[in-house]
């Protein structure tokens, strides 16, 4: 499981949207939101292209330590 930090994703309109673009970037994943930490978890066997994806549609996107 990664966990990706997103500090801009800051409400459920905002996990939408980044649910969206998660769906297209790694289809069949199952994001697992906690918005008071504004992380994902999520099964990402390509977290570059993951990353990628979400920092293109604008989201400030990194992987979690």
């Amino acid at each position: 499981m990664t966990t990706i930090r997103i500090p801009n994703m800051e409400c459920g309109g905002c996990a939408k949207g980044v649910a969206a673009t998660l769906a297209q970037a790694a289809p069949g994943a199952l994001p697992q939101f906690d918005l008071e930490r504004r992380e994902v978890r999520l099964e990402a066997p390509d977290l570059p292209a993951v990353l990628a994806a979400l920092r293109a549609d604008g989201w400030q996107a990194e992987a979690a330590a």
